[in-house]
């Protein structure tokens, strides 16, 4: 880099965008400015906040002076049992709509590149064994939520070809690392209690991506020449079966999984059964994504083995139990 960035990161309290704010912080090439609703937010000593109102996807933000690069974090996430009425129209309203005003403001502030955390659940649920998605397939959300994500990519696009502004579009599979919530906390806390599970038999195949090498693919993109106007997936470039997950992160925590080898017919059938058919799908299904295209145009590697990014996990884990 010829000279230091200023990067505005929105939802930069959330679990993505607080790493990516002390990774920032953290290098003397970056000037960054946190975007945040409410007071009170920790951030890294080098990290200015920005404040915005509670709906300032809704409406105007006045934008700091000399922003080059946003990154845009926030959204309405994904939920396993959304209990909205109608949850397209209330992921549009943020994941499209807001992301939209958003990024007009930032092409008229000039703002010269806009990084867009997409999700994989884009190109759809599930792969078969050995096909893995690749950057450049046909969308094929299956999802309010990853349909909501596909229009936000297809607004941006048309966006930047009308004002100039960049649009880089990064498409993370399941993110896990210190801090995670959700199902991926849910397994930990099986195995840390040591739980029988009977998911030894499940010989699926899932990509997924650790905190840590999300952050360093969305800084690689902060500068990268070949990053305008492109779409990136991004792994750990380790594919797992659910039993391998479950075997390597009981090891990180230092309690063996304990694994019932049951039919995986057997297991879908039981989740159908129990009207959980989509965890049955998540637990026994493939997802796997080809990074061939990340690691061509931008000479990207994965920075950290999925074992020491599940050890880290396991940590922080573990210090939140004490």
């Amino acid at each position: 880099m010829n000279r230091q960035r200023t990067v505005l990161v929105t939802g930069a309290s959330g679990f993505v965008g607080a790493a990516l704010v002390e990774r920032l912080a953290s290098e003397e090439y970056f000037r960054v400015l946190a975007l945040v609703r409410r007071e009170g937010v920790l951030l890294p000593p080098l990290a200015v906040p920005v404040r915005a109102s509670a709906d300032y996807l809704d409406g105007e933000l006045l934008f700091p002076e000399g922003v080059d690069v946003l990154v845009h974090c926030a959204a309405r996430v994904h939920v396993m049992s959304d209990v909205s009425n109608d949850p397209l129209t209330e992921y549009r309203k943020v994941n499209v709509e807001g992301t939209l005003k958003l990024a007009e403001q930032a092409a008229r502030a000039g703002i010269h590149r806009f990084i867009f955390i997409s999700s994989i659940k884009v190109n759809g649920e599930g792969t078969r064994l050995g096909a893995p998605y690749t950057a450049d397939d046909i969308a094929a959300p299956c999802d309010p939520y990853g349909v909501s994500k596909m229009e936000a990519e297809q607004q941006l696009r048309l966006l930047g070809e009308r004002t100039g502004m960049e649009v880089v579009i990064i498409r993370p599979v399941l993110v896990y690392g210190p801090g995670v919530k959700a199902n991926f906390r849910s397994m930990m806390d099986w195995l840390n209690k040591g739980v029988f599970l009977p998911l030894g038999a499940i010989r699926n195949q899932r990509s997924l991506v650790a905190l840590d090498n999300l952050v360093d693919l969305i800084v690689t993109c902060v500068d990268h020449p070949s990053a305008p106007n492109q779409t990136f997936l991004v792994s750990d470039g380790d594919d797992m079966s659910t039993t391998d997950l479950l075997m390597r992160m009981g090891i990180a925590l230092g309690k063996p999984a304990r694994l019932i080898p049951v039919p995986v017919l057997l297991l879908q059938l039981a989740a159908a059964m129990i009207g959980r058919k989509a965890i049955g799908q998540r637990l026994c299904g493939s997802l796997q994504v080809d990074i061939g295209k990340t690691r061509r145009m931008l000479g990207w590697t994965p920075p950290s083995t999925v074992a020491s990014a599940l050890r880290k996990t396991a940590e922080s884990f573990q210090r939140s139990l004490k």
